[in-house]
């Protein structure tokens, strides 16, 4: 079906969205539009007639602004380019992993990841993996993390932040769990005694994720339930590490807290 009227002023054409967006901030003569886009008139002038001819924008004494309805079209029309931004900047990840770890809440909100990327770690050995994880987390000062896999490396790592006062907390599946307790009991049991840690059992999810004022740094499994350990999706603006802290809100805000080792979980 062939697109016509707005939708077709607004999605056919870079140059009429940039517009829009431009616009959106403040009211431009022809000059500032011009130097903004770095163009000549004749080719700005046609787009910006298509515009005032659709309603979006309208010059009064030599300025173009955006109209009440082009206004309204700025408003949502950008979470929609955001959303399909970052679905197709990381399509392969969204498209090969189960994302049903993910609540609907947060995945509506996917738009706010648009500035996430792809980190691929190509090492054969698991441990070798996530070194944008290992990169970064010595350096942060609060540190929010799910375990659904558990590498031998992580709770010492843990016990030295919290031994330099960083506020931490930790969620674990059962599975992981378990073999901390087994494997870690003195390490887990020092890390308990601070106060400024903390530290949860959540039934089984698939998914594994890392935020922290640096950076938010997720891992999800295969359609066919195998984790994934070499694919990260890794965003370190604000609006990804506000979405991560509000996931990690929601798997934290229904897991069992865990106070002392002799706590009963099963």
């Amino acid at each position: 079906m062939k697109s016509t009227g707005l939708l077709s002023i607004l999605t056919f054409s870079e140059k009429r969205k940039d517009i829009l967006f431009l616009l959106q901030e403040n009211p431009k003569t022809l000059s500032e539009i011009k130097d903004y886009f770095d163009v000549r008139s004749p080719e700005i002038l046609p787009r910006l007639k298509e515009m005032e001819n659709s309603n979006m924008i309208v010059r009064q004494e030599g300025v173009y602004k955006l109209t009440s309805l082009g206004k309204v079209a700025a408003i949502y029309y950008k979470p929609f380019l955001d959303t399909l931004t970052a679905i197709e900047t990381n399509e392969d990840f969204w498209r090969d992993h189960d994302i049903t770890a993910v609540p609907d809440t947060l995945l509506s909100r996917i738009q706010e990841l648009k500035e996430c990327r792809i980190i691929k770690d190509e090492h054969e050995h698991i441990y070798d993996s996530h070194k944008a994880f290992m990169d970064n987390v010595p350096a942060s000062n609060r540190f929010m993390g799910f375990a659904s896999i558990f590498l031998p490396s992580y709770p010492a790592m843990f016990l030295e932040m919290a031994r330099r006062n960083i506020p931490i907390s930790i969620i674990v599946t059962p599975n992981v769990f378990f073999k901390i307790k087994n494997e870690h009991n003195a390490e887990i049991e020092e890390y308990l005694k601070f106060k400024h840690t903390s530290f949860h059992v959540y039934d089984t999810a698939k998914v594994a994720f890392v935020v922290t004022d640096r950076f938010l740094s997720l891992s999800l499994f295969f359609k066919n339930g195998t984790f994934d350990p070499r694919s990260d999706l890794v965003g370190f603006d604000s609006s990804s590490i506000k979405w991560g802290e509000d996931l990690f809100k929601y798997y934290k805000e229904n897991a069992v807290e865990i106070k002392a080792l002799l706590t009963k979980y099963s």
